[in-house]
Formats: structure tokens, C-alpha cells, sequence
């Protein structure tokens, strides 16, 4: 999160707004994580879906079902509010809100009332119902949506993955100010543009943006402590404001474009950039030309990523559902200023039963809970209370907001691109999900495994001669790999022996099931809101017998038990497709090449060794940024200086061959030689 700066400004700062000062809750700071999300433009795996029950429902418990809400009915106020149902644990079986609480809770208790099957197996459970009563409506409307987030009752909709969405914040509260990516609270100075659809597209944006208008993006401290210009600025993605590299109205100036081009005056900060570019190739300064062509190009690359681009819609947020196979997908489009900011698809849990709209509706609700509603909502399905909605939103954002189903013109359009993208989307989980369930059954009889496993762990570790030592663990279960679940572990203990992989091993499972042995109250009540089993079935190790003994002496001084162990041995010559599997207390086992099991296998090790290896590199980059290109032998500023003109960035020094670092000014075959392998070094 970013906090208020407590440098002083050295000019005075230029007035700056914000544009969205919508409060949004506090969370923590957006800093880049060890294990990636799942994809930031869907949702990491499917719901389990909840078995609509077909027997008629005993007699008995749905009489005391009717019984205990009947005694509520005769206490409910006849006035809007919200209402609980509690089983015998007393946990929550269902969140509703009505207009009038009596009149709702008596549709209940009739007992020969046609109600849906979902609805007759949450009577039957009910023993008690807690009422809440609100002045108006629509708080009944809010108040519902903010409590089915924090107790996730079972017959509700329940959006399941709710973070926060990302933010472009050019800061307000220093004279020269700062472009960087931001979550959580609106409470820094400046101009907020968003919400962004994921990480990604903010990083791609503001990368552009670096290259188009030469905004600073480092601290403010960072800033303050320069006596000389950075790497931004001999790569020209910053003008050096820190060193006097340009002066405050220049600088002020390049704000305003970067300014209005995210507000949606793009067009007309392009036609100024081309006139200034014709400007100086007329006067022959054809250096000034290149950089305005530079930064024309830098636009029209952030415009061309957006894809579609509405011409009449300036500020709206597009949801489109699909249903299939008992299944749900929420696409959701965002536009600010006239631009695609990026789309995302959702998977709530829905039982079956639950109509289109019906999901859509309590999605909607949920969604915008901790979210800033724009003025415009287009939808693919009429909802019920869509003026109830719009009126809860209006409330919440201080503007009108329009929720409306198009019929025509571009809108429509905009939710037919909606509806296909959910329909994709939807179509592209389940079909992996169906290939999962089937291997993780053959893996299940080829093994021997007591069951289907729902939680595979995979572990890997990664080194270059003790330097950098990192430990990774990869979770995949029915639906594919759920990478939010994904950890790495930086070796830490001391006296450690460069090199030893069972004492790395032996830290990481150490450090990952004594917590999950001994969680604390914050993994407990983690662990109660997800969904993801948190104990694995599977452990997977990257190695022979030697590795699985020392795993499974692991465990024994654990404790750990009911948790199944194998190792996978790579074949000769590193020869994939003639690995070896190891279980305890069985022979080893040899799978044809071409067997779908030992492939799926393979995939696993492979995504663990694929994360635990850059995990280990993002710890190398960073000793790299840290220490420069001086740690190199040989290589000193003046040749630093000639590899960054010649290829811009640091890893693009990273990406090039022995022969082009070959043909830089200055380096000899030698130096090239031994800045690629500086940078190639392959680590165990």
C-alpha cells in the first residue's frame, strides 16, 4: 500500500485531484509475492458443486425446520431488514434481506408451499433464525451482500475470489511526481486511475507510460539520495528530475500529457506529440524527433493491447454470464476514459437450481461491496430489483449509476463480447478440469493410493553452489495447478553446507508442517473460508530413494501420517520419459514413455522445478540490481555503461548471445564470455 511521503518537497507540488476517491479497504502492500496468483484473467479452479438432493426430505426435520422459523415470524418486524438462518452448529446456512422481514419469513414456514428442493434442505437445517432490521431497503441490500462475504453461507451465491483490483496512482504529494502501481486504500494524494483487470496489464501500462512521458518510478527516498541519474535514465524511461536533469515546468509538463492520456484525452495528447516530432525533424534535430517517435510508438503499443475500444462508452463495467454443466461464468469487462482496462472471469458457487439471473444478481452485490461502482453497468441478463441495485450504488459511490441490459448499438455489443469471452472461459475450465479428474484416477490406480487425492504438494530446491538457496512447494488438485496455494521458502538456517538438498529439503517441510500441524487462529480461520483442503494426500519429491528416506525421517519426527510419499528419479542422461518412481516399502516403478500418468507426473516436477528456478533467479536479480554489473570480473563502469547503450536494459543484457555481447564497443570475446556465463550459470 502506498503511504504518505515524509520528505519534504523541494518546489512547491502542482494542484493535483484525485480521480476516484472512493474508500476502499485497507490491505496489505502490493508487493511482488513469491508464488504467482492464479491467472489474473480467471479464476484459479472451479467450485465444487453441491449435490441437489432428489429424496423428499423426512418429515420430521423439515416440521422442526418450520417450527423454528414460525416462532421467528411472530417476533419480525413488518420493516426492511435482514435475516439469518442457523443450523444446529450454529453456523449459518443462508443470508437474505427483504422488504418486509415477517412477509418474507412466512413464505418459509408454510408447509405445503411448492418451494425448490434447495430451499426445503436449508428449512430442514434451520433451527434458529437471527433477524436484523435497517431503516431502508437498500441498507438491507448492502448489509446482505457485506455478510454473505464474511460468513459464506452454504445456499448462498458466493463470490469467491474478491481481491481487490489494481490502480495506476501518479502521485500528488511531491513536486515531481511518481508513477506506480497501487492497492487498497485511495488515501495518497493524486490521481487514482483504474481499476485495472489485473497486475499484469498495470505493469504493461505503466512500463508504456515510462517510455511515452519519462515519469519517475522510484521511492521518494531513492529519489532524495541521487547524485547522479539512474539506469531509467540512460535507457530513457525517466527525464531525471532527481538530479536537475530536467527542470520543474518540463517535468510538470510531461505529468499533464501522462495525465490527460489516462483520462481519456489520448488522441489529443498524440496529435501534440506528432506536431512537436515534424517540429524538430524540420529543424533537423532528428535525435529530439526520434525520442517524440519513441514515445508515439509507446502510446499506440498501450493502445493496441487494450483490443477493443468503445466509442460511446466512457466509464462502465460490463458482466456477462453462461451456465453449463452445473457451472457458472461472470466475465467482467472494465472501461475508464474510453479504454478496455482489461476483463476477468469468475466462478461463484451456485447450486444447480440457481438461475442466470439469480447468480448475477447476488454477484453483483457481493462484487461491489468493497469496490467503487462506475456510472454505467451493462449486464447480459435482466435482474430482479435493478433499481434497488442501482440506488444501493448510487449510495455507495455518491454519482448516479445506471444498471441496464442493452438491446442495441455498441452496448449490446460490448455484452455480446462479454457473454463469449464467459462462454470460452467457462468451456476452457471445464474441459480441464474432465482431463484432471481422469488422470489424477489413473495416477490414483497405477500408485496404489488409498484415494483420489484432492491435494498434491510438489517440492523442489534451487542453488548455485549454496548461493541464493530457495525451497518451492506447487499445489495442483482436481481442477490443475492452484498457484495461489503456491509457496517458496528462502533457506535460512546457519551453518547450513553449500549444497546440502536434504537439509534444504529437510528446513522446507520442516517449516511447512509444523505450521500445519500447529496452525495458529490466522491459518485456522484461513483455512475454514477456503475451499482448498490445506492437508495434502500426495507429497512429491524431486529425487531418488536417498531423498525419499530422508523425507519420510522427516515426517516420522513430525509426526506427520495419512500422507502418501513418492520421489521421481530422472533417467539416464537426464532422458525424460524414463523416470523412475519411488514409494515407500515398494519396488521401484518404471512407466512405459508414452503412458499419460508418467506424463501428468512429469508435469508436475516440471512446474515445481519451473517455479523453484525462478524464484531462485528473482533472488539473483536482485543481488544483481543490488551489486550492478560491477560484480562481474573485468567488467567495470565504463564497459556497464557501453552494454546499457548498446542494449537498453539489464535484462536485455541477460537475453543476448556470447556473439552479440561480442559486438558491443569495448568487450573483448573473453568479457563476453564471461558476462553470459555470469548471467546462464545453471543452478541446482
Amino acid at each position: 500500500m502506498a503511504t504518505h511521503s515524509s520528505d519534504p518537497p523541494k518546489a512547491p507540488a502542482p494542484e493535483m485531484k484525485r480521480a476516484d476517491a472512493s474508500p476502499q479497504p485497507l490491505e496489505s502492500p502490493d508487493i511482488d509475492p513469491a508464488a504467482p496468483a492464479a491467472d489474473e484473467d480467471e479464476e484459479g479452479r472451479l467450485p465444487e458443486l453441491t449435490e441437489e438432493s432428489t429424496e423428499v426430505v423426512a418429515e420430521g426435520p423439515l416440521a422442526i425446520g418450520h417450527e423454528a422459523i414460525e416462532k421467528a415470524v411472530r417476533l419480525a418486524p413488518t420493516s426492511p431488514g435482514v435475516y439469518r438462518m442457523l443450523n444446529a452448529n450454529n453456523d449459518v446456512l443462508y443470508v437474505g434481506k427483504a422488504k418486509n422481514v415477517k412477509k418474507r419469513l412466512s413464505s418459509y414456514a408454510r408447509a405445503n408451499a411448492p418451494l425448490p428442493a434447495r430451499i426445503l434442505r436449508m428449512i430442514a437445517a434451520t433451527v434458529n433464525v437471527e433477524i436484523i432490521s435497517t431503516t431502508t431497503e437498500t441498507e438491507a441490500l448492502l448489509l446482505e451482500a457485506n455478510l454473505i462475504k464474511q460468513l459464506k453461507p452454504r445456499f448462498n451465491v458466493q463470490l469467491r475470489d474478491d481481491k481487490s483490483f489494481p490502480y495506476i496512482l501518479i502521485t500528488g504529494d511531491h513536486w515531481a511526481p511518481q508513477i506506480l502501481k497501487h492497492r487498497g486504500a485511495q488515501s495518497r494524494p493524486g490521481r487514482y486511475f483504474g481499476p485495472f483487470a489485473s497486475a499484469g496489464a498495470v505493469n504493461r501500462t505503466i512500463t508504456a507510460l515510462q517510455r511515452a512521458f519519462l515519469i519517475r518510478s522510484c521511492t521518494d527516498s531513492f529519489f532524495e539520495s541521487r547524485t547522479r541519474p539512474c539506469l531509467l535514465y540512460q535507457i530513457r524511461r525517466c527525464a531525471g528530475p532527481c538530479t536537475g536533469e530536467i527542470d520543474f515546468p518540463g517535468y510538470t509538463e510531461l505529468v499533464r500529457e501522462a495525465t490527460d492520456f489516462l483520462s481519456g484525452r489520448s488522441h489529443a495528447v498524440k496529435q501534440l506529440l506528432a506536431v512537436e516530432m515534424e517540429k524538430a525533424s524540420s529543424e533537423l534535430e532528428f535525435e529530439t524527433a526520434a525520442v517524440y517517435r519513441d514515445r508515439l510508438a509507446a502510446l499506440s503499443a498501450i493502445q493496441s493491447q487494450q483490443g477493443i475500444n468503445p466509442r460511446t462508452v466512457e466509464e462502465a463495467d460490463v458482466f456477462a454470464i453462461h451456465q453449463e454443466g452445473g457451472y457458472s461464468c461472470v466475465e467482467v469487462f472494465f472501461f475508464r476514459t474510453g479504454q478496455n482496462w482489461g476483463n476477468r472471469a469468475y466462478f461463484p458457487r451456485a447450486e444447480k437450481t440457481f438461475t442466470p439471473e439469480e447468480v448475477l444478481a447476488a454477484f453483483l452485490t457481493q462484487f461491489y461491496d468493497d469496490k467503487p461502482p462506475p456510472r454505467l453497468i451493462l449486464l447480459s441478463h435482466e435482474i430482479e430489483e435493478t433499481e434497488l441495485l442501482a440506488e444501493a450504488l448510487c449510495v455507495k459511490a455518491g454519482h448516479k449509476v445506471e444498471v441496464t441490459t442493452p438491446k442495441r448499438g455498441e452496448k449490446k455489443e460490448l455484452v455480446i463480447h462479454a457473454l463469449t469471452n464467459a462462454r470460452e472461459a467457462l468451456g476452457r475450465k471445464l474441459a480441464d478440469t474432465a482431463t484432471q479428474s481422469r488422470l489424477l484416477e489413473a495416477m490414483t490406480s497405477t500408485l496404489g493410493l488409498p484415494t483420489v487425492p484432492k491435494r498434491i504438494e510438489v517440492y523442489d530446491n534451487s542453488h548455485i553452489q549454496g548461493t541464493n538457496a530457495v525451497g518451492a512447494m506447487i499445489v495442483a488438485g482436481p481442477d490443475g495447478f492452484m498457484k495461489n496455494q503456491y509457496r517458496k521458502f528462502n533457506i535460512k538456517s546457519e551453518g547450513l553446507t553449500p549444497g546440502d538438498d536434504y537439509a534444504m529439503m529437510k528446513e522446507v517441510l520442516q517449516r511447512r508442517f509444523k505450521r500445519l500441524l500447529s496452525p495458529s487462529e490466522k491459518d485456522t480461520a484461513r483455512a475454514k473460508e477456503d475451499d482448498v483442503p490445506q492437508r495434502p494426500d500426495l507429497v512429491i519429491i524431486d529425487g531418488g530413494r536417498g531423498q525419499l528416506n530422508a523425507v519420510r525421517e522427516i515426517f516420522s519426527e513430525l509426526g506427520v501420517k495419512d500422507v502418501a510419499l513418492m520421489s521421481v528419479a530422472k533417467g539416464p542422461d537426464r532422458d525424460a520419459g524414463r523416470e523412475t518412481l519411488f514409494i515407500p516399502e515398494r519396488e521401484a516403478i518404471k512407466l512405459e514413455p508414452r503412458d499419460p500418468v508418467l506424463y501428468f507426473i512429469q508435469r508436475l516436477r516440471d512446474e515445481a522445478h519451473r517455479f523453484v528456478i525462478g524464484s531462485h533467479r528473482k533472488l539473483r536479480k536482485k543481488d544483481i540490481r543490488e551489486a550492478g554489473l560491477q560484480e562481474i570480473p573485468g567488467i567495470g563502469p565504463a564497459r556497464k555503461r557501453a552494454l546499457l547503450l548498446h542494449f537498453g536494459t539489464l535484462k536485455e543484457i541477460e537475453r543476448a548471445s556470447m556473439a552479440d555481447l561480442g559486438k558491443v564497443p569495448g568487450v573483448s570475446a573473453e568479457s563476453a564470455r564471461k558476462i553470459f556465463e555470469y548471467f546462464h550459470s545453471q543452478p541446482n
